[in-house]
C-alpha cells in the first residue's frame, strides 16, 4: 500500500473546467499518492475502476488534493477539485501555487496559457532558494511541436522518433510558442532539481471521455451523416493517446519524479486520420466516409483551425521510456480504433447521449401521428410509421437479392444496414399492429439472451422501445372527431366515414381482452402508460404532448445546432418586438381613451356648470320677483322724487339730503 502523507500533496491543474484539465483532475482526484510506485491488488481494482469512469467524483482521503483555475468564470466547480483559485492579481495567485507540491499546466488547448505558465515558472525559478520542498512543475505540450520533424531513418520512412530525439524536433508553423516553452521549461529546471524539477510532456491528440479534437466526427455520425469527411487524402498517421492513459502518465511522473525530463505520450497505435473516421463511421452511422480537401475544410464551419492542423498532422513517434518504466493501466494501450466500442460507449455516456426508444399506439383518428411529430420534433428522434417500415424491408430485400445475385458482399451497404440501430432513438407511430408483427420486428439477433431479464422471452434489446404509450378513445368520439374535419382535410385520405368505421373494426378485432400486441408488450415488462384522448380534444393535443414528455423526460440528445439557436433567437427577437408593440399600441389606446374620457368628463363637467348657473340664476331671479314688487311700489317711487328734489336744491353733501329725505319720506314712519 502507498505510504500515507503527512499532509496531502497538493497539485495544481489550470482549466479544470476545459476537456483536458477536467479529466486529468477527475483522474488523479482518485490516485493514492504512491499507488505506481508499488505492486497491490487493491490499488489494480481501483485503477480499473477510474479507468472505467466508474467511480465517485467527490475528493478522497490519501489521494493527490487538486487545486485549479476556471476558464470560464462562470462555471461550476468540479466535485472532485478541492480549491478554485480565487485571485485578483498575479502576486495573489502566486501565493497559492507555490502552496501547491505539483503544478500542471496545460497549454494544448488555449495558447493564452503560455504566457502565464511560463510566468508561473518563472516566478518559481527566481524564489527558487526560498522554496521550503520541492516543486514539480509539468509543462503538458503537444505532439505539434514535433510537426515538421525529420524521420529517425529516412531509408525507413515508417520508423517512429522517440523521447531521445526531442533535441531534433521541428514545430508546426503556429507552435513555434510551444517549443519556446518546452525550452524554457527544460532550462528552468537544470538549475537546482532538489527544489525545482521540470517535465515535459509532449502529448498525442488525445481522445476518449466525449472527445474532444475527434468530437466533430462523432457528432456528425451521431447526427445521422450519409459520409463522414476526412480531410486531405486521410493517409497521415496520428500519434494520439486516451485522455486517461495520458492522465495516467502524470500520475507516475508526480509519483516517481523520473530521471529523465522530455517525454512523449502517445499509445501503441499508428493510425492514420481515415481509418479513425471509417472505425467512427461504421460505429454510428453508415460506415461510408467521403475526402475532403484542405482548403474545402479550411471554409467548413464544423472546424476550426487549430483542429484541422492537428488531423492534418502526419508523425510516427514511440513512447519507449513511458511503455518501459512507468505503471500504466492502459485504457486504450492499442488505440481509438481497436477499441472504436468503448469510445463510443464513453461518448455516450460523457455526452448524456442515450435515445430514446418509445411506441404509441391506438385507434385511428387518435391523432398518434399528430402527437408523434411534435415528439420527434423535440428530442430529435426518428419518426417510424409503418409505411415507413414496410418500405424499408422491401429495399433490403432487394440490396440483399442484389448481392446475392452478385456474389458479393458491399461492404458499406452492410455497414449502412448495421448502421440501422438508431442511435438517437425512435418512436414507432401505430406499428407493431399485431402481436405477431411485434414478434417479427423484435426477433432476437445472435448477440441477445436467450430470456429477456425478467423471464418474458428472448428479444431484440437494440431495438425494443423503453416505454409504450396507449391512446384511447370510444368509436362515437373518433367517429365525432373525423366529421368535424374539414373537406380538403378528408379528401384523398382513409379518414372518410366509410373509411374510418372499416380501419375501427379492424383495431378492435386485433385487440381484444384476450389478444392483443399490449399483451407482449405486457409480457416483457413494459408496461403502457394509458391516456385518454377524448380530454384533451385540441387538434394538437398539446396538454397530452406534455405529459408524454413528462413521462419521457429530459432530451437524451445534442442540444439545439447553431442554425436552430438562432432561428430560435430570430423568432424570440421577433415575438419581442411583436410584444413591444402590442404593448406601445396597447398603452397609447389606454392613453388616447383616458384622454377622451378626460375630454368627456370636462365636457360634461363643464356643461353640468353651465346648467348648475342657469339653474341658479332661475332660482334668483325667481326669489327675486317679490322683491322688486316691493321697490317698484315703495322705493322707486320715493327715490326718483328725492333725486329730482336733490338736483334742484343742490345741497353739499348730497348723499345726506337724499337719506334725509327718503327717510322723512317713509310711508311706513310716521
Amino acid at each position: 500500500m502507498a505510504a500515507e502523507a503527512t499532509k496531502p500533496v497538493r497539485i495544481f491543474v489550470n482549466h479544470v473546467d476545459e476537456y483536458q484539465g477536467y479529466h486529468i483532475s477527475k483522474y488523479l482526484s482518485q490516485c493514492a499518492v504512491g499507488a505506481t510506485l508499488e505492486d497491490n491488488e487493491e490499488e489494480e481494482e481501483e485503477a480499473g475502476s477510474v479507468l472505467s469512469g466508474d467511480f465517485p467524483v467527490k475528493p478522497k482521503e490519501g489521494c493527490y488534493e487538486i487545486h485549479g483555475t476556471l476558464k470560464k468564470t462562470e462555471a461550476k466547480q468540479p466535485e472532485f477539485v478541492k480549491e478554485i483559485l480565487s485571485y485578483d492579481t498575479r502576486e495573489q495567485m502566486y501565493e497559492h501555487l507555490v502552496e501547491c507540491d505539483v503544478i500542471v499546466y496545460d497549454i494544448t488547448q488555449d495558447p493564452d496559457q503560455i504566457e502565464e505558465a511560463m510566468w508561473a515558472l518563472t516566478e518559481l525559478h527566481q524564489d527558487i532558494e526560498k522554496l521550503e520542498s520541492q516543486k514539480v512543475f509539468i509543462l503538458l505540450s503537444t505532439v505539434m511541436t514535433w510537426a515538421k520533424s525529420k524521420p529517425a531513418d529516412e531509408e525507413d520512412l515508417e520508423s517512429p522518433l522517440t523521447e531521445e530525439d526531442y533535441r531534433k524536433r521541428k514545430p508546426h508553423q503556429n507552435y513555434k510558442e510551444h517549443l519556446a516553452a518546452e525550452k524554457a521549461a527544460v532550462k528552468y529546471g537544470k538549475t537546482k532539481k532538489s527544489r525545482l524539477t521540470t517535465y515535459i510532456v509532449a502529448s498525442g491528440l488525445t481522445y476518449g471521455c466525449g472527445e474532444n479534437i475527434f468530437h466533430s466526427f462523432f457528432k456528425a455520425a451521431w447526427h445521422n451523416a450519409f459520409t463522414l469527411p476526412v480531410y486531405g487524402n486521410g493517409q497521415n498517421v496520428l500519434p494520439m493517446i486516451h485522455i486517461r492513459d495520458l492522465a495516467a502518465v502524470l500520475q507516475n511522473i508526480a509519483d516517481s519524479k523520473p530521471k529523465v525530463k522530455y517525454l512523449v505520450a502517445v499509445d501503441d497505435s499508428q493510425n492514420m486520420l481515415d481509418e479513425v473516421v471509417k472505425a467512427v463511421s461504421v460505429g454510428l452511422c453508415t460506415g461510408k466516409i467521403r475526402t475532403v480537401t484542405k482548403e474545402e475544410a479550411a471554409l467548413s464551419k464544423d472546424i476550426d483551425q487549430a483542429t484541422l492542423d492537428q488531423l492534418m498532422l502526419s508523425l510516427r513517434l514511440d513512447a519507449i521510456y513511458v511503455k518501459e518504466n512507468f505503471k500504466i493501466n492502459w485504457a486504450c494501450e492499442t488505440g481509438i480504433v481497436e477499441n472504436i466500442d468503448q469510445i463510443i460507449k464513453e461518448y455516450k455516456k460523457e455526452r448524456g447521449l442515450q435515445p430514446i426508444k418509445a411506441c404509441i399506439l391506438g385507434p385511428p383518428a387518435s391523432g398518434k401521428s399528430v402527437i408523434v411529430k411534435q415528439l420527434c420534433d423535440f428530442y430529435k428522434l426518428h419518426h417510424i410509421r409503418a409505411k415507413d417500415v414496410i418500405t424499408e424491408a422491401i429495399a433490403n430485400l432487394q440490396r440483399s437479392a442484389a448481392r446475392a445475385d452478385a456474389e458479393e458482399e458491399d461492404d458499406d451497404g452492410k455497414a449502412a444496414e448495421d448502421a440501422e440501430t438508431l442511435e438517437q432513438g425512435f418512436i414507432l407511430d401505430g406499428f407493431p399492429k399485431t402481436k405477431q408483427q411485434a414478434e417479427d420486428l423484435f426477433a432476437p439477433d445472435e448477440d441477445d439472451e436467450e430470456e429477456g431479464e425478467d423471464g418474458g422471452g428472448p428479444f431484440n434489446k437494440r431495438l425494443m422501445p423503453d416505454q409504450l404509450f396507449v391512446l384511447e378513445a370510444g368509436d362515437d368520439f373518433l367517429k365525432r372527431r373525423v366529421m368535424q374535419l374539414p373537406e380538403a382535410v378528408v379528401a384523398g385520405t382513409h379518414n372518410t366515414e366509410e373509411g374510418l368505421l372499416r380501419r375501427l373494426g379492424e383495431y378492435r378485432a386485433i385487440n381484444t381482452e384476450d389478444d392483443s400486441v399490449v399483451m407482449y408488450f405486457d409480457e416483457k415488462e413494459i408496461h403502457p402508460d394509458v391516456f385518454d384522448v377524448s380530454k384533451d380534444d385540441s387538434t394538437m393535443h398539446a396538454a397530452l404532448v406534455e405529459r408524454i414528455k413528462k413521462a419521457i423526460g429530459k432530451p437524451r440528445n445534442y442540444g439545439l445546432t447553431p442554425e436552430e439557436q438562432e432561428e430560435i433567437r430570430r423568432r424570440e427577437e421577433t415575438e419581442r418586438l411583436e410584444n413591444e408593440k402590442r404593448e406601445r399600441d396597447e398603452r397609447e389606446r389606454r392613453e388616447r381613451q383616458e384622454a377622451d374620457e378626460r375630454k368627456r368628463r370636462q365636457e360634461e363637467w363643464a356643461a353640468r356648470l353651465e346648467e348648475v348657473k342657469r339653474e341658479e340664476h332661475e332660482l334668483l331671479e325667481i326669489r327675486s320677483e317679490p322683491l322688486r314688487n316691493y321697490l317698484m311700489k315703495h322705493v322707486m317711487p320715493n327715490l326718483t322724487k328725492g333725486l329730482m328734489e336733490c338736483a334742484k336744491v343742490r345741497p353739499d353733501d348730497a348723499i345726506d339730503y337724499l337719506a334725509e329725505y327718503l327717510f322723512r319720506n317713509n310711508p311706513q314712519v310716521d
